[in-house]
């Protein structure tokens, strides 16, 4: 969702105070069933989209009332909506629209489109963002999902500037969970930072945006895809050495000294000069940071992802059992119980003072649906409707059953760059050009790194955002 929230961000520059070697600059080159529990001696009949979106229950745009902008990309827009009939009617949602003709001028964005949404069917996690519909017309894609409306970590860092350790151990924790959840599912998460990252009405994170996902990542398995966020990609996607699940934990550490300091660690005026830095730049470290965040930091930006934290059998174990986190109870942390740093200040359901008024105050309208797509074309979006199981029960819930007492049961962005080029036909797979000529790594040379002043601040430009490949 918070894949369209298009933000630049401006960074400031301050004094070296500290130095840490970021390790060699040599880089290896190397749907499930639902069950459900016995109702005992009823009427039993199989749940499937034929009878669950029959009559007055299949979804369509006209289920739904648009209130807001909540964002807007270059494939369609973000809105808060409010279903209003059948099964969770006055609910409120995020509906993300993207429109057919722009996807599918793109072999990649295609693949991208359809990985997002198999992944939000397949991935459940507390914090990770809930799929409840996908469907389509003639000329558009619709995924409906929960509504976070503690709006982007972006918005709360911008506000901020910094972080406090405390709050920042918090938020990588439950990041940490996410994708360690992810990757035990064979899925590179590779677009980490602060956009795609909601929070929900009572503060808990939510990764969000899974458009540059790779599944079936296993063992030592790795792609080539070049795609992310410049400031936040690996260097071993940067100079097209092949990658796997070790990208996601750099980007943790990027996250995490974009929270303690106030921008990320390598940055500069333009993609180039930023590339340099990733590449050959040292790691500063400004003088208030504790030894157990610096440490932390050394490890997760390690440019050999064989040396670096998490990119081991161990993954997000090893990462876990850092002495940053020491003071973090897993267990009650993934069930919730511990109470997050920030909570956003909610006036009711549809409350939307943590988006930016950029886009909530824009109308919210749909565009026309007429632009239909061929039918050879459509066969990408085979399969693409989809009703939550959550929803599925709830609607068994309200057919009539004998006896009717039942047995209790579980209710279960600068602009955009070309990535390497996909070959695409609609009956095969997906399958990513390797011919892009490789990247050399020079020899470590000293560079500066930007550190906050006093008052960091986080200036958005009027275009674009910071450089995002996909």
């Amino acid at each position: 969702m918070a894949g369209v929230f298009d933000i630049d961000l401006e960074t400031e520059e301050g004094s070296e105070d500290e130095e840490a070697e970021l390790g060699s600059g040599d880089i290896d080159l190397g749907p499930k069933g639902n069950g459900l529990q016995s109702l005992g001696p009823c009427e039993e009949f199989e749940i499937s989209e034929g009878n669950v979106n029959s009559g007055s229950e299949k979804i369509r745009p006209h289920c739904f009332e648009m209130l807001r902008v909540l964002g807007k990309g270059a494939y369609g827009k973000v809105f808060q909506v409010r279903k209003v009939q059948g099964s969770n009617a006055g609910k409120i949602f995020a509906m993300k629209v993207l429109k057919k003709a722009k996807i599918v001028c793109n072999a990649k964005d295609t693949a991208h489109t359809k990985a997002e949404r198999n992944i939000l069917e397949a991935i459940k996690h507390p914090f990770i963002v809930d799929l409840i519909y996908a469907f389509q017309t003639d000329g558009k894609l619709y995924l409906i999902l929960e509504c976070l409306s503690g709006g982007e970590l972006f918005m709360q860092l911008e506000r901020e500037g910094i972080f406090l350790e405390d709050t920042a151990c918090f938020y990588l924790s439950e990041i940490t969970l996410a994708l360690g959840h992810l990757h035990s599912n064979g899925i590179i998460y590779r677009d980490l930072k602060p956009e795609n990252i909601m929070l929900n009405s009572q503060g808990h994170i939510k990764l969000t945006d899974f458009g540059l996902c790779k599944e079936s990542v296993h063992d030592e398995a790795v792609t080539h895809t070049f795609c992310g966020t410049i400031e936040y990609m690996a260097p071993e996607i940067l100079v097209h050495s092949g990658h796997n699940r070790a990208v996601d934990w750099w980007s943790l550490g990027t996250l995490m000294y974009d929270m303690l300091t106030g921008s990320p660690p390598f940055t500069a005026e333009n993609r180039k000069k930023t590339i340099d830095r990733i590449l050959k730049g040292k790691l500063i470290f400004p003088p208030y940071l504790t030894p157990d965040a610096r440490e932390l930091l050394k490890k997760l930006l390690k440019r050999n992802p064989a040396q670096r934290l998490g990119g081991g059998v161990g993954d997000a174990a090893d990462v876990q059992k850092q002495p940053f986190f020491r003071h973090i109870h897993w267990d009650d942390l993934l069930a919730r119980k511990i109470d997050p740093p920030f909570k956003p200040q909610l006036q009711s359901d549809d409350d939307v003072s943590q988006f930016d008024t950029r886009f909530t105050r824009q109308t919210p309208e749909d565009s026309p649906d007429d632009i239909a797509i061929s039918e050879s074309a459509n066969q990408a979006f085979l399969g693409f409707t989809y009703v939550a199981p959550s929803v599925l029960e709830s609607i068994k819930e309200g057919f009539s059953f004998q006896p009717k007492i039942r047995s209790p049961r579980r209710l279960n962005s600068s602009p955009r760059t070309p990535v390497s080029p996909m070959k695409f036909s609609p009956f095969e797979p997906f399958k990513a050009s390797t011919n892009a000529e490789p990247m050399g790594l020079a020899p470590q040379v000293e560079v500066t790194a930007p550190l906050p002043i006093k008052n960091p601040s986080r200036k958005k430009k009027q275009k674009g955002r910071r450089g995002h490949c996909r």
